[in-house]
């Protein structure tokens, strides 16, 4: 039997991890409402087999609320990244094809977006533009373009550089076409990669501002919503609502982390043969 490389057996993990996650999303996008909905009958039960991460201060099964609160959590970081990786293309394409004056300008704004904290910044655009779903998405893709800009930026470039880009220009090719023909196929891998790995980062910021209560409203089941609630909490001795929804939050962004990183190095062609 063939020894697989290193390559096939990273795809092999990045198909499994995917499955994984795709099977959390949907179980908490399809989950019906009356599995998270309150019983005076079973308020602040603790872990058991009837109830996997205990019940709340209204009842409400953990287990299923984090689920749901899970789905919740990664459309809003999915949009923002997908939001977030456009922009930086462009961006990066523009200092890179522009004038020495914009792309100076453009370098000027990463630097002072990359000197602001992600959360003071998500924050005060999220409270600008009224807090809730749309202030927070906002927020989350408007601040999480600027390291990818720049490796877009260092890349169109690199590209430009290249003699059969300079052949073409030599043959009366417009930059339009060399845009399209040359440089964005090259770029695809770098966003994809680049969007990946800003997911995990996109989602832990959407928790950590929905528990400030600068993000979604209160009445949605967010990670961060669970964990805000679960504070009031903690001094009566109901440590499950914290614990398990913040493990399960970990566990996503770990996941997702690893997954991007297997997907850089499949796409990377000097990690084909090891």
């Amino acid at each position: 039997m063939k020894k697989w490389n290193r390559r096939t057996r990273v795809v092999v993990l990045s198909a499994i991890l995917t499955l994984i996650f795709l099977a959390i999303y949907a179980a908490g996008v399809m989950l019906p409402e009356e599995l998270t909905a309150p019983s005076i009958r079973s308020t602040r039960l603790p872990p058991s087999l009837e109830h996997f991460f205990g019940t709340d201060a209204l009842g409400r099964d953990l287990f299923f609320r984090t689920l749901k609160g899970l789905s919740v959590s990664m459309t809003v970081g999915l949009i923002a990244s997908v939001i977030s990786a456009v922009i930086a293309v462009f961006v990066g394409i523009a200092a890179a094809t522009g004038s020495r004056r914009m792309d100076s300008f453009i370098n000027w704004v990463i630097d002072l977006m990359m000197g602001v904290p992600h959360m003071v910044l998500i924050m005060l655009i999220s409270v600008a533009f009224g807090r809730g779903l749309k202030g927070l998405l906002i927020g989350v893709a408007a601040t999480h373009w600027c390291s990818l800009a720049r490796l877009i930026r260092a890349e169109v470039m690199q590209l430009r550089s290249q003699q059969y880009v300079a052949v073409s220009r030599r043959l009366g090719k417009s930059s339009g076409w060399i845009l399209v023909n040359h440089l964005l196929p090259h770029l695809v891998p770098q966003f994809f990669v680049g969007l990946v790995l800003m997911f995990p980062h996109a989602i832990l910021h959407e928790a950590a501002i929905s528990f400030l209560g600068y993000g979604l409203p209160p009445d949605q089941p967010a990670i961060g919503i669970i964990l805000a609630e679960s504070m009031n909490y903690l001094s009566a001795g109901l440590w499950w609502p914290a614990v398990f929804p913040g493990l399960t939050l970990l566990m996503i962004v770990l996941l997702v982390d690893k997954l991007g990183d297997n997907l850089r190095m499949i796409l990377d062609p000097y990690s084909a043969q090891e």
